[in-house]
């Protein structure tokens, strides 16, 4: 086992790949089948039937798993997430249940079975991306152009009872195929529960099933009533929620991949984000989107290649922490592991920084991560607490005044590790 991975709830860092047959189209997966929705302002909308049409001839002949999994653990994640179905109904992986998969393609081989061994031979934690909704499948029933421009976010259509109940038992199904056939499998990412009540998608029961096969799974909270950890899409909570969470985002405003889209968010706000995920305890699931030929986009491989390469010199803040401090003592993002507070600067300092509240005479050491440089620090107490002090009392809190060269800073983030002495 990786140490890097020993569970998702120790895990700050994770990568999302969603992928279709629509890559070959260059356009958003699954939501262009829906006409325009503001929520994606860069997806196109394409006829159902064309964009369907992909299906029949998908074949990514440079996909490489292991190449993948080895770009994304250098990028410094601990696990990684995989669409095996989205909306658009096309499973990524050999399903019995279904003839609309890739094993029915040109390529005709199993990509979450790749896709897992791969991951897991890395040492990552393993992830399962499965919709709810199949707007494929005819007793969903399947979505057509007469029913564009989406309305299903108040509900979705209401097949009859026994359609529903032959939709539910292929959905149980599929489930089942995926979490009993690619070994252990940590968390699953479900999508899609907007447009059915729980009740419906009779989501108690579907996460009891989840649970009994793969025990010590964590479900998102996309599965309604049964689930373990909250989502939230494209921005960062300003509080962190009560129990865990897991930011997702995409590097520019699309899911797939959109040839279309070239609103990239920069190497450098995609660390400063992982570092105030991190901050506030948070997980950070950052979006790839593979083309139709398998390959990651350039834009994608240059920043996973800067995320690594900070990652490489700081990972000691990030992987294993917990939230640090309260927002008062310490502008910005701050972890904690052990004895050890780590200082996330996303602004370059003056001169100095400034630790509030803390037990200054406990420090023993101030360092920058990754270049074995010790930083020179002072502190400052209060003049009560100096007479304490002059007192005999020698644990008070008080400023920690770290001195900041611009010699020592990161092009990206600098983090300043604070080590404290034991607890007796």
């Amino acid at each position: 086992m990786n140490p890097d991975f020993n569970n998702w709830k120790d895990a700050r860092f994770g990568i999302f790949v969603h992928w279709s047959h629509i890559s070959q189209q260059g356009v958003e997966i699954s939501w262009p089948l829906t006409g325009k929705v503001p929520m994606f302002p860069l997806a196109q909308d394409v006829p159902v039937e064309q964009y369907h049409s992909s299906a029949a001839t998908f074949n990514p002949k440079k996909w490489d798993a292991r190449a993948l999994a080895r770009t994304l653990r250098d990028a410094g994640a601990q696990y990684a997430v995989i669409t095996a179905k989205h909306h658009d109904g096309y499973a990524m992986y050999d399903t019995k249940l279904s003839d609309f998969s890739i094993m029915h393609s040109p390529y005709g081989k199993d990509v979450v079975r790749q896709f897992t061994d791969a991951v897991r031979a890395e040492g990552m934690g393993v992830g399962i991306y499965f919709t709810l909704p199949d707007w494929h499948h005819p007793d969903y029933p399947a979505f057509t152009d007469a029913d564009k421009p989406y309305h299903y976010f108040g509900g979705g259509p209401q097949p009859e009872p026994q359609q529903w109940q032959r939709y539910l038992d292929f959905l149980f199904g599929q489930v089942r195929e995926v979490l009993s056939n690619y070994g252990k499998i940590d968390l699953i990412w479900f999508d899609g529960y907007w447009e059915h009540t729980p009740e419906q998608w009779k989501s108690v029961e579907l996460g009891n099933m989840i649970r009994s096969l793969q025990p010590g799974i964590v479900i998102n909270d996309r599965l309604p009533l049964n689930n373990d950890f909250d989502t939230p899409e494209q921005f960062i909570p300003p509080k962190p929620a009560d129990r865990p969470w897991e930011t997702c985002m995409t590097m520019n405003t699309s899911w797939g991949y959109n040839k279309d889209d070239k609103q990239y968010k920069s190497a450098t706000q995609l660390i400063h984000t992982l570092c105030e995920v991190a901050g506030r305890g948070g997980h950070f699931l950052l979006n790839v989107s593979p083309m139709g030929d398998g390959r990651l986009p350039s834009e994608h491989t240059e920043r996973l290649s800067a995320i690594g390469g900070w990652m490489s010199l700081n990972s000691e803040g990030v992987k294993g922490t917990s939230a640090g401090l309260e927002p008062y003592q310490f502008y910005g993002p701050t972890t904690r592991k052990g004895n050890t507070i780590y200082l996330h600067l996303l602004m370059k300092p003056y001169e100095t920084v400034t630790l509030r509240n803390v037990h200054v005479n406990k420090v023993e050491s101030v360092r920058i991560l990754g270049k074995g440089t010790n930083l020179n620090y002072s502190k400052h107490l209060g003049a009560n607490d100096q007479i304490m002090e002059g007192l005999g009392f020698t644990d008070p809190l008080g400023d920690l005044i770290i001195e900041t060269p611009t010699s020592v800073l990161d092009d990206y983030a600098t983090v300043i590790a604070v080590d404290f002495k034991p607890a007796k």
